[in-house]
């Protein structure tokens, strides 16, 4: 009876432990192409308050030891994945939870780093202004260093603001109204991506530029330290599985760059993602170890020329779907790393080579999904909601936009820049300025990648030139996208006599279909481009004519088709918004692959 009793005991005990533990969010490392060992996870339960009135400052909510919500991050709280599933406009909210730096962190800085936060985010450790920071999608860090000592606890809150409709800052597809409608779905606002805290020595590597040149058959890095300091020296190793590919070593300064011969390349595409392993350390002058980085790269090469697009010297094809990245539980966050990795893996299923990534910055464990599954994908910016007519917005936006290329401009899988999105309100003036500045921005940053200025027209500065048609007539179509000399070319918006015209850039028709399939009972409250459609036949009729049509039109060099999956009341999709499919996979691949990714003898282009 005694034995039964201390039983039952050690059971309750357990059952209680496991209850209070918790389940971390989003575990994995959040910078995959940049990692180091030694990090803390800072997701999972956080205290909160919403604070309509903006006045937690005035009632020192900085110093708050803990607020009376409870949500999980990295979740916004519009979610269901965050607990909260508040969905009326959110001015600002504020965050709370205690942090604990390692003792074994002595010596060292201390990073506190944030996926993601929407808006504009101040940062207070022990009621201390630490750092504010704005962007609704990029990537950015704080050094903590002096207000958390290693060994101690300390007290870390966030004030978050967005103004969503102010038009000064990037929101993309949230919505701009109470409801969803049409194609503008529920909010973000605050933490959406990791948090998370690593130690750095001072002369620690801060980021490099990995260039990748095929036609001499090397790799070029271009590191950047926290210090410089030429005592110290940076080793850069390449690998092919264990077997060490090229090595270079070299003082620890900005002003250096290593070249490492790379004989026999395996090139990186989509019919062959070959990842090479990077390894990046740091010593310092006795010769001891301060940092090393994880990373890897992609052998491959992207250009532009005589009105193709091409992949490692080759023209290639992209045959890309729109994916505006939201999910029924998550809104812009994945629920799991794994649901990241099976959107790429549908998109292929049914013959996609790539995406364009829709009106957010997408997280870079997306990235390494594509880079690792072979996927061609199109950065861009949340770009809708921003007056593009306005210098303040044009500010917000460009800083944005700088930390985003930066952050992203090693992954093979991203081939084209493309920032804004159908910017049908521009008006002549300060939107051309910041067109250009955007433009050579980029390519100052990144020289590597063309640029698609504006997703269909509107175009000022472009590398790429993009159009939108969602005609579904396929002799239209052809007609539309039919070069014809001494004839204007089909464009979005041709009374604007101040955008560019064209030049002879590769001609892509990067929004088409948008076929909506819906059940009746839901056709009062969806919605797809045109008419409905009534049976799985005419739908495979209609998107096979039109793919046909595209193939007419030897110009089109490239495509995007709407889109990968429901989104809300939307529903054109390839998947359901729960990512169950709609139709058969091998009946639509075989209507999509209709065009083949490597263009072989490409003719002459007029």
């Amino acid at each position: 009876m005694k034995t039964n009793k201390i039983t039952i005991l050690i059971a309750f005990l357990m059952l209680s432990l496991m209850a209070k533990a918790e389940v971390l969010p989003r575990p994995e490392y959040p910078r995959p192409q940049f990692e180091r060992a030694e990090w803390q996870n800072l997701n999972g339960t956080w205290s909160y308050a919403f604070d309509f009135s903006n006045t937690g400052s005035q009632k020192d909510w900085a110093k708050s030891q803990g607020f009376d919500g409870k949500i999980l991050v990295p979740f916004c709280p519009e979610s269901q994945l965050s607990g909260v599933k508040f969905t009326d406009f959110i001015p600002c909210i504020w965050y709370q939870r205690t942090i604990t730096v390692p003792a074994g962190w002595e010596g060292k800085r201390v990073l506190l780093r944030f996926g993601a936060v929407d808006y504009e985010t101040s940062i207070y450790i022990d009621g201390n202004f630490v750092e504010t920071h704005f962007g609704a999608g990029s990537s950015f860090a704080v050094d903590i260093t002096p207000y958390a000592k290693p060994g101690k606890t300390v007290n870390l809150v966030l004030c978050v603001r967005d103004d969503l409709r102010s038009g000064l800052q990037p929101a993309g597809k949230q919505c701009e109204r109470l409801n969803s409608y049409g194609c503008m779905y529920t909010r973000t606002t605050g933490i959406w991506q990791t948090v998370w805290m690593e130690p750095v020595a001072a002369n620690a590597l801060k980021t490099v530029f990995t260039i990748p040149d095929i036609d001499q058959r090397q790799l070029i890095v271009r590191p950047e330290f926290y210090q410089e300091n030429s005592g110290c020296t940076l080793t850069v190793q390449l690998f092919d599985g264990k077997k060490l590919v090229s090595k270079a070593t070299t003082p620890a300064n900005n002003s250096v760059s290593l070249v490492l011969p790379v004989k026999n390349q395996k090139l990186w595409s989509p019919e062959s993602p070959f990842l090479y392993d990077l390894r990046y350390t740091v010593r310092d002058k006795e010769g001891k170890v301060i940092d090393e980085v994880k990373s890897y790269v992609g052998m491959r090469k992207v250009h532009t020329q005589d009105g193709y697009f091409y992949l490692n010297n080759q023209p290639y094809f992209q045959r890309l779907v729109l994916d505006q990245g939201f999910y029924p539980d998550g809104i812009w966050t994945a629920p799991s790393d794994e649901a990241l990795r099976r959107d790429i893996e549908l998109s292929k299923a049914v013959g996609f080579n790539g995406a364009r990534l829709h009106q957010k910055a997408f997280e870079e464990r997306y990235y390494y999904w594509a880079d690792h599954l072979g996927y061609l994908t199109w950065g861009e910016q949340a770009s809708w909601g921003l007056d593009v007519n306005n210098d303040h917005a044009a500010r917000n936006f460009i800083s944005e936009w700088m930390e985003l290329v930066v952050r992203d401009r090693n992954h093979p899988s991203l081939v084209t820049w493309t920032p804004f999105n159908e910017t049908w309100g521009c008006r002549e003036g300060t939107y051309q300025r910041m067109m250009r500045d955007v433009y050579d921005i980029t390519k100052a940053i990144d020289p590597t990648r063309p640029i698609n200025d504006a997703s269909g027209d509107g175009h000022v500065k472009t590398d790429i030139w993009s159009v939108h048609d969602y005609e579904r007539d396929s002799l239209k179509l052809v007609t539309n996208h039919t070069f014809v000399k001494g004839m204007p070319i089909f464009r979005n918006q041709p009374d604007k006599k101040f955008l560019a015209e064209y030049e002879g850039q590769p001609y892509m028709l990067d929004e088409w279909g948008g076929l909506p399939w819906i059940p009746e009972e839901e056709r009062a409250t969806s919605w797809g481009y045109g008419d409905n459609i009534n049976s799985l036949d005419e739908f495979y009729s209609i998107l096979e004519r039109e793919v046909d049509a595209i193939i007419a039109c030897p110009n089109i060099t490239g495509y995007c088709y709407t889109q990968i999956t429901d989104v809300e009341q939307e529903k054109n999709g390839v998947y359901r918004y729960d990512r169950t499919p709609k139709f058969d996979t091998q009946r639509l691949r075989a209507i999509f692959t209709k065009i083949p990714a490597i263009i072989q003898n490409p003719p002459a282009l007029k």
